[in-house]
């Protein structure tokens, strides 16, 4: 079993208040989820999943962003580089932009899962801005419990109502999807840190916004 499919495993979401939390006062053992007994067998359709795109899909370069909720370089990226990159590039229709999730822990799943309860791109990236502007609170709210609740807080302030927020973090088959989907991504990509870039299929690492900018123009060329 993968590292990922077995983070799966243990944080996935069945009813309401029963998130398996991994640790302390009503934990649930993995093997109550009604896949986990053949969550390595199982094959997961990810041809499912929405692909979270912004600008020009006819553009002549592509920019793939691989970025985990939870992580405070991608929280930065977001609040300066990434604002230049979508007015000088992305609103123009000079890049196509894809932005891809990355699961290094439970909390960063259930912000995906949030961010995708309308699964349309315009409100993904909406929620996206939320979550990584207000990251340094919920990440630290305390209990997974508290963390969630901060999560749906946020839903909310987006517009999502609680029923159709509850749905999405009790899909468990989303969840394992997104999982398997991440795993494809990051095997396809070599993706072991964020955030990471993929511009036109050539992997780069975190960089300044002028660098990204120079490579985006050059791979235009």
């Amino acid at each position: 079993m993968s590292r990922l499919t077995a983070l799966l495993a243990a944080i996935a979401v069945l009813g309401l208040g029963t998130f398996i939390y991994g640790g302390g006062a009503g934990q649930t053992g993995a093997t109550s989820l009604p896949f986990a007994a053949n969550a390595q067998e199982a094959e997961v359709d990810t041809s499912t999943v929405t692909e979270m795109t912004q600008g020009n899909p006819d553009a002549p370069v592509t920019v793939i962003e691989y970025a985990s909720f939870t992580c405070p370089h991608c929280a930065s990226f977001h609040a300066g580089a990434y604002k230049q990159l979508k007015t000088d590039y992305i609103d123009t229709g000079k890049i196509n932009f894809v932005y891809r999730e990355v699961f290094f822990d439970r909390f960063g799943l259930w912000a995906s899962m949030i961010a995708r309860c309308a699964d349309k791109p315009e409100t993904f990236f909406g929620i996206a801005d939320l979550v990584y502007a207000g990251q340094s609170e919920w990440v630290r709210a305390g209990e997974p419990a508290q963390i969630v609740e901060e999560l749906r807080k946020i839903g909310r302030l987006a517009g999502l109502d609680g029923d159709t927020m509850e749905a999405c973090l009790q899909d468990g088959d989303k969840a394992r999807t997104l999982v398997a989907w991440y795993e494809e991504n990051a095997a396809e990509h070599g993706i072991d840190s964020t955030p990471s870039f993929v511009i036109n299929g050539k992997k780069y690492g975190n960089m300044p916004y002028d660098e990204m900018a120079q490579i985006i123009d050059e791979a235009a060329e």
